[in-house]
């Protein structure tokens, strides 16, 4: 008994004292640095307009007027496949759902599937026909059978187009058909681009088909359609894996070309193109010119985080987790194998903890130059110990250790 009544005065004094707390914890930036471009290469390009962004991390590796506002034709189709993938991984839409035709869009010129009024197809294969064959008719219904309307359809696509900071770009439709104010820029379109081929890499299953049937359903029977791919590059280039073509007499032709090689993913932009031999040779100059100089290191495997002594919180300890993947891009040609890491965190934090507040950080280095960190973030919250915790744990000790 005069033990337990010792532990109790001694933890009493403990309570009444102030407790002292870590400074407040800055949330640091994950700072990927890129290596600056010394001077741009000189390229021979019949585009006026053209953009190249390595696909990982964002890096730009080449631009020509990449911010001049241009009509982009079916280019713009980019962004309604990301809206409709983005409404599949909301579990709004699914691929199997049924899509009824309207008479708005079975009357849309230009590029077309002829979908019929009434005519009935699934979501796979109006994105089969938007991909391949970059169908009109086939993105209104979509556009109509996601939102009700393709004017509300286009109201979220230039909220998402802000959302993604593309400041010169304002759609006026969801297919590219020419008309005032429907214009966009080649930076801007790699911006989209890379939004849907990051978060959206399915896409690839589709804007890679060649040719596809597809079965139109009306009231005269079952008609089967070909689907032809419009992006001849995916037969030029041995590394291309998408994108999208666009072509109108008033925007010329213009691509989104995305091509991977070695693990390297990069997206070049082309705008107002002369013919589509031009489209496909400045498209072939720039990717070959990212191949040849890009160099693209990840941490896929960085290094298990240890759990971090908590004082003076109800719990002794907290997990810990990487706040994003570290990605560097080089344009120098440097050897990137020889990156070492090094991981910076305190001996202990002191209560309370709140999840998501910067703990510490793993920075990467390339001999003695840094090229980089990643935060490192407390996985959980941990208040600050009451008096009964301390009491609680006081009695555990002394009755069952």
């Amino acid at each position: 008994m005069k033990r337990f009544i010792t532990a109790l005065l001694s933890l009493s004094l403990l309570f009444g004292c102030t407790l002292s707390r870590l400074p407040q914890t800055h949330r640091f930036t994950v700072c990927a640095k890129k290596n600056s471009e010394a001077s741009q290469p000189s390229l021979t390009l019949s585009a006026p307009s053209a953009l190249l962004m390595e696909a990982e991390t964002g890096t730009i590796l080449y631009e020509q007027k990449a911010h001049t506002a241009r009509p982009p034709a079916s280019v713009t189709k980019i962004m309604t496949l990301d809206l409709i993938f983005d409404a599949i991984e909301k579990k709004q839409i699914s691929l199997t759902d049924n899509v009824t035709v309207s008479e708005n869009a079975s009357s849309m010129g230009g590029s077309q599937v002829f979908l019929e009024t009434g005519e009935v197809q699934t979501v796979e294969t109006l994105i089969k026909c938007i991909s391949i064959a970059s169908a009109n008719d086939a993105c209104v219904a979509m556009a109509e059978h996601i939102c009700g309307s393709e004017e509300e359809f286009v109201a979220q696509m230039n909220q998402k187009a802000a959302d993604l900071g593309m400041k010169d770009t304002h759609f006026v439709n969801c297919c590219g058909l020419s008309a005032n104010g429907h214009v966009t820029s080649a930076y801007d379109i790699a911006l989209m681009a890379r939004d849907l081929t990051t978060r959206h890499p399915q896409i690839h299953d589709y804007c890679t088909i060649w040719m596809e049937n597809i079965i139109h359903n009306t009231k005269r029977g079952a008609t089967e359609f070909g689907l032809a791919n419009t992006n001849k590059l995916l037969k030029q280039y041995p590394y291309a894996t998408g994108l999208k073509t666009g072509y109108t007499a008033t925007a010329k032709y213009c691509l989104a070309a995305t091509a991977e090689k070695d693990g390297t993913k990069l997206i070049a932009v082309l705008m107002a193109a002369p013919d589509i031999k031009s489209r496909s040779a400045d498209a072939q100059t720039l990717l070959n010119y990212g191949f040849s100089v890009c160099r693209v290191y990840q941490d896929k495997t960085p290094p298990k985080l240890p759990s971090l002594p908590v004082k003076k919180g109800e719990k002794d300890s907290v997990a810990l987790a990487y706040e994003s993947r570290m990605s560097y891009v080089s344009t120098s040609g440097e050897d990137l194998s020889g990156i070492k890491r090094k991981i910076k965190l305190p001996k202990s934090a002191d209560a309370p903890v709140k999840k998501g507040a910067a703990a510490g950080k793993i920075i990467y280095y390339l001999g003695d130059k840094k090229l980089g960190h990643v935060n490192i973030l407390y996985a959980e919250s941990i208040r600050h110990a009451a008096f009964t915790d301390y009491f609680l744990s006081l009695l555990q000790k002394l009755f069952f250790l």
